[in-house]
């Protein structure tokens, strides 16, 4: 095997399955499925994140709430439990799209909530007394060579355009006070803390209980019907939920209702988690608060130091599956595998002689403008969150309680923000999506092997831009 180190190696042998999930058994507690037809206040599609959140705000606003959850699989079996760890302020649009789609006041506020929804969550584990492994390190964003140094220079700009004045230029020797790596250069910016997501989603679950919401797992729904008279419909098999309020918080797993399957396309990212490193390892690695990082790259990679010592490290390049697939068959792809463990041995040699423990992976959800949204329609009685493409650790805590604001009718500061109720743009259909989507994963794979190379830009970075909206 090319460029073969033990690291590189010791991937094929890891274990298939989300390294959080080794500290939390998100099966436990077993809930039980729904069995018969239901009537609630607010009925909520997807028990992770966005509807946990949702569940939790709706019930600080009318704790008399009837609140009934229908997750699929369990708790956490998405995105909220297999996620990198970031609880950070990424959106997935740029300030200056939400701006062009509102104002430029609304956007400042937005990017300040959206700061603000670190700490949010940070002061919500603390109060309620749950270890999430939280730390709030900031974030890196390195710069490998001048034409991701200049791109660092930007982003600053613009990050201090629209309020963020904390988010900085480091230089090449201040970087490696930070984490030791190769680099020219980076930024580094402090609304950003790592956790632990499976303990988060499971803690969450069971305060929501405690406030009297009903988990159902093992209950997919099929079908999302509006209101005729005074209740909207979830379909449940044989059964129907029957509520005021129905909210879907599916997130990826959204393209499998067949009404919803062109809104959002589910494109897998992959992760891999070493062993714990040694302390001469760390020594040489830095990181010494957890601070996450990630490059000024095309392809996305992003990475944590765990609460004990490993390196989580994760990344897109695997395929568009063609009907926007969904299947444990894509959480594993080899060579997407191996190709993370080569990267994060360039970022840090001193990984290189040790082993990969965890592979895994899961479905991103990408809406067609590429902006996350908040959307509720009180004629239909149907609301939706999500589209983060990869951001919502945070934003679905933002998500959840702009919802609860929608509904319980309270016009606040989170209701006119730019995301909220936005007009809907739908996926090509197939092959034309498999095809669109694919040609831009490959063309943003080789714009990086043409930068490196060259150290220009690649000529078609202008299109993708245009595929992202920005």
């Amino acid at each position: 095997m090319a460029n073969s180190t033990p690291l590189v190696e010791s991937v094929s042998s890891a274990r298939q399955s989300p390294l959080w999930w080794a500290d939390v058994d998100l099966t436990k507690p077993d809930r039980p499925p729904l069995l018969t037809d239901l009537a609630v206040d607010v009925a909520i599609v997807g028990g992770g994140f966005s509807g946990l959140w949702s569940a939790y705000y709706l019930k600080k606003h009318d704790p008399k709430l009837e609140i009934a959850i229908l997750e699929a699989g369990f708790v956490g079996f998405g995105a909220s439990g297999r996620n990198g760890g970031w609880c950070s302020s990424l959106f997935p649009a740029s300030w200056s799209k939400l701006a062009s789609r509102s104002s430029e006041s609304s956007a400042l506020t937005m990017a300040r909530l959206m700061r603000e929804t670190v700490d949010v969550v940070g002061r919500f584990a603390t109060e309620h007394q749950l270890d999430i492994d939280w730390q709030k390190g900031g974030t890196v964003l390195v710069a490998h060579d001048q034409l991701q140094l200049e791109r660092a220079r930007e982003h600053v700009e613009s990050e201090h355009q629209w309020g963020n004045d904390a988010m900085r230029l480091l230089s090449s020797g201040e970087l490696q006070k930070v984490c030791h790596t190769r680099g020219l250069g980076a930024t580094f910016d402090p609304s950003c803390a790592v956790i632990q997501p499976a303990k988060l989603v499971a803690g969450l679950a069971r305060i929501v209980e405690n406030m009297g919401v009903r988990i159902f797992e093992k209950t997919r729904v099929n079908e999302l019907l509006p209101k005729q008279g005074s209740t909207a419909t979830a379909v449940v098999g044989g059964l129907a939920v029957r509520a005021p309020v129905i909210l879907r918080a599916t997130e990826s797993y959204s393209s499998l209702l067949p009404k919803a399957k062109r809104e959002i396309v589910p494109v897998y990212s992959l992760m891999i988690a070493t062993e714990p490193l040694s302390k001469e390892s760390w020594q040489n690695i830095g990181l010494t608060d957890r601070t996450t990082f990630a490059d000024y790259g095309n392809l996305v990679i992003y990475g944590q130091r765990t609460a004990d010592d490993r390196i989580a490290f994760g990344g897109r390049g695997a395929p568009y599956h063609f009907g926007s697939s969904i299947s444990a068959k894509h959480d594993q792809d080899l060579t997407v595998h191996r190709s993370l463990a080569t990267t994060l041995g360039h970022w840090f040699p001193d990984v290189m002689k040790s082993r990969v423990e965890y592979r895994w992976g899961g479905p991103v959800g990408i809406p067609r403008d590429w902006s996350a949204a908040v959307r509720y329609d009180q004629q239909t009685g149907l609301g939706s969150v999500g589209g983060y493409v990869g951001d919502g650790v945070g934003t679905s805590n933002l998500a959840g309680r702009t919802f609860a604001d929608l509904v319980v009718g309270n016009n606040s500061e989170l209701t006119a923000m730019p995301w909220v109720n936005q007009p809907l743009h739908k996926w090509e259909v197939e092959p034309f999506r498999w095809l669109g989507v694919n040609a831009a994963i490959t063309a943003v794979q080789a714009a990086d092997w043409f930068e490196s190379r060259t150290g220009r830009d690649a000529p078609w970075a202008p299109v993708l831009s245009k595929l992202t909206g920005d």
